[in-house]
């Protein structure tokens, strides 16, 4: 018995994952967004606003767990249709 072969051109990273890539670019963004800002308009004055929460600990986890989500996107594997 023959098998039947399949001639459709698949793709490394199926078609569904683009979504969740541009969500986790996103959520990289928003990090690298939340990390902006603090610097004083006056070169000689020292701001200590650089050393706040949301630049020191809240943007570094924002941005690594975006990369996180871009990994789980690129491996995760495609659910199964009907027709395969």
């Amino acid at each position: 018995m023959a098998e039947k072969k399949s001639n459709k051109l698949t793709f490394a990273i199926p078609k569904e994952s683009y979504k969740h890539l541009l969500i986790g670019f996103g959520v990289v963004i928003i990090g690298f967004l939340l990390m902006m800002g603090g610097g004083s308009d006056n070169p000689a004055e020292f701001s200590r606003e650089i050393f706040s929460f949301r630049r020191i600990t809240l943007a570094p986890i924002v941005v690594l767990a975006g990369f996180i989500y871009i990994m789980w996107a690129i491996m995760r594997k495609p659910k199964k249709t009907a027709d395969q």
